[in-house]
């Protein structure tokens, strides 16, 4: 696989989820070092006006549209503007960029279940994954990282934290193992925007206050994950497939001020961190160019800027998706798949005010306690899974949801 040292060719890219967050911070990334990546294919969901100006700038050899109109319409604005950039749309053409020869990496930047599929591809054709997709590990755990292995992939975590546990690794450290000498994980949270507020104010969260993050520039459903802190739970599950540990040896510290973005305790007393300003280029960029580290865009962290670091145990009992999360490890099977599924759900009502912020533990507490969750070996069966999750919860949304708001 490519690696685009110095006097080699570039590392050609997929970046799937190109309009969002992790697409646009990956493409700053790569515009700022021409001569070292390539550009090969570029995805969205419906945005294709967006789509439309990233063709233009960085003329990929084919643009994937989950949308059937939003291709049509992105086709004829290409042919207008002269551009040769080849289109396809649907599910099988997110399949078929990640799987491309002519593809070194892909940044899996997909939120949500639909991009299991794509991602689990790249892993399958050993594919340079930079895992931005939590459901990959959430949802597919074990039959990722099997297919990792066996495809001769190489992971390489996106998420601020994980990119951090694994920067603070052994030498020669490679994913998917239990690491050496270590006693546990520290995962930092900034505790979102209501930390500090009292349970009977969370009733009247609106969507715009929770995705107002005070530290992170997020796409809106992440924002609203942080603010319940089931980002945080979801991030655990994936830190044990990434890192081979268990729950019990992850420990969630709430950091106000993101500037660690995570920690690993060694057995010998020493802990490691690695500390830098909440971007998401700086993962990015490493991810990009591991084992080398290249310019960002980042600013450096100013040390003498800092006005001191806090860290505090995160309140389950405000935000109860953290013991939802280990819960859903503990009952294994398949009730991973319908934590993920009835938190997107129940995020996605909430975002439309269908449902009241406190109400999203809840939803997904009876998802837990309802939907059967057992053993399921292959994609099919857990999309299955999470297909019958969904509808169960839309059912329950459609019995008993109600807007938010006191």
């Amino acid at each position: 696989m490519s690696r685009a040292q110095p006097g080699q060719a570039p590392l050609r890219l997929a970046v799937l989820g190109a309009t969002g967050s992790i697409g646009l911070n990956t493409l700053d990334v790569v515009a700022r070092h021409p001569r070292r990546y390539q550009v090969v294919a570029l995805t969205a969901h419906r945005q294709d006006e967006r789509l439309f100006a990233l063709c233009q700038r960085h003329r990929p050899r084919l643009a994937v549209m989950a949308d059937a109109g939003a291709a049509a319409r992105l086709t004829a604005r290409l042919r207008a503007a002269g551009l040769a950039t080849e289109v396809a749309a649907g599910p099988e053409a997110l399949v078929a960029a990640a799987s491309r020869d002519d593809v070194d990496a892909v940044m899996a930047g997909i939120v949500g279940a639909a991009g299991l599929p794509a991602t689990l591809a790249a892993a399958r054709h050993g594919k340079r994954i930079m895992l931005a997709n939590k459901e990959a590990l959430v949802v597919a755990g074990r039959l990722f990282m099997a297919t990792v292995e066996a495809g001769g992939a190489e992971l390489l975590p996106v998420d601020s934290e994980h990119s951090a546990l694994f920067q603070c690794m052994p030498p020669g450290y490679r994913t998917g193992r239990r690491p050496e000498g270590v006693r546990r994980l520290w995962l930092t949270a900034s505790g979102g925007p209501f930390r500090t507020w009292p349970r009977e104010r969370l009733q009247g969260v609106t969507p715009e206050q929770a995705c107002a993050h005070p530290n992170w520039s997020m796409g809106r459903k992440i924002s609203v994950d942080s603010a319940t802190l089931m980002n945080k739970g979801l991030e655990l599950i994936e830190a044990c497939w990434l890192f081979g540990v268990t729950p019990d040896e992850v420990e969630v510290v709430v950091h106000p001020q993101s500037i660690i973005h995570s920690m690993v305790d060694y057995l010998d007393g020493s802990v490691l961190a690695q500390m830098g300003r909440p971007d998401m280029r700086t993962p990015i960029s490493l991810a990009l160019g591991w084992p080398r580290r290249q310019p960002s865009g980042v600013e450096p962290l100013d040390l003498y800027a800092l006005h001191g670091l806090d860290f505090e145990p995160p309140d389950v009992e405000r935000f109860p998706a953290l013991r939802l999360a280990r819960e859903a490890w503990a009952a294994g099977g398949t009730a991973t798949v319908v934590l993920n599924a009835a938190n997107e759900v129940a995020v996605e009502a909430f975002l439309d005010g269908r449902l009241a912020f406190t109400d999203i533990p809840r939803l997904i507490e009876a998802a837990l306690e309802t939907c059967p969750a057992g053993p399921a070996q292959d994609l099919d069966g857990l999309l299955a899974v999470d297909a019958e999750a969904r509808a169960r919860v839309r059912d329950h949304l459609g019995q008993g949801g109600r807007r938010h708001g006191p």
